[in-house]
């Protein structure tokens, strides 16, 4: 039933959270606004649950034709003191000056979180995509336990397609437990965000969005 429902679109910001992504886990998050909410299905109908898409943050990237997308190599990154102005150099095969431009407006694959994190016993319920950066980007590890660490993103806009469902939401006996199964469902958003174009999830068109 959950699949039928899929892919679901949704628009929103990002707020603080409760912190524990980054602090207990290692695996920071974008948690998602209520109030900011645009999708064609309500807040509380969003079906709970782990899945895996796409996300992008702030307004599309507009490279320059030397400029490459997200996902390939030759990275280095400097991060000024704001949140935001994080920006990633990219170098091409034809050894020119690396092109500079911000982290924000680029497609992301994610693993998503929505519902209650039974493990904490959330009254609330979240939607939380933790982002994924490509394997050669130098914030790929960066993390306590080994995954991605971007810059925050507060206040900015948030492009979120949900794809495709990996399993429900499940209480763990402790972190570690609870940190080896996200680490599981990061792996398998890679695998499925990275595939091509087919009929059944439309990858590439609900990376495109």
């Amino acid at each position: 039933v959950i699949e039928q429902q899929l892919p679901i679109r949704l628009q929103s910001k990002v707020v603080p959270g409760f912190g524990r992504g980054s602090k207990d886990l290692g695996i920071p998050t974008a948690n998602i606004s209520r109030e900011h909410l645009s999708c064609n299905v309500t807040f509380d109908s969003l079906p709970c649950g782990i899945y895996w898409g796409f996300a992008r943050i702030g307004e599309k990237s507009k490279p320059s034709s030397a400029a490459v997308d997200s996902s390939s190599s030759g990275i280095a990154t400097t991060t000024s003191a704001t949140a935001t102005t994080m920006t990633t150099k990219y170098k091409d095969s034809s050894n020119s000056a690396p092109q500079t431009f911000s982290s924000l407006g680029h497609v992301y694959k994610a693993a998503i979180s929505i519902g209650y994190n039974p493990t904490y016993q959330n009254k609330e319920k979240t939607i939380e995509p933790h982002l994924i950066a490509p394997l050669d980007h130098p914030n790929r590890h960066e993390s306590k336990c080994g995954e991605t660490l971007l810059e925050d993103f507060y206040n900015e806009t948030i492009r979120l397609s949900i794809v495709g469902y990996l399993r429900p939401e499940l209480p763990f006996e402790g972190l570690d437990k609870l940190t080896l199964a996200i680490k599981k469902d990061i792996q398998q958003a890679e695998v499925l965000g990275g595939q091509s174009d087919d009929s059944l999830n439309n990858v590439k068109k609900e990376r495109d969005w």
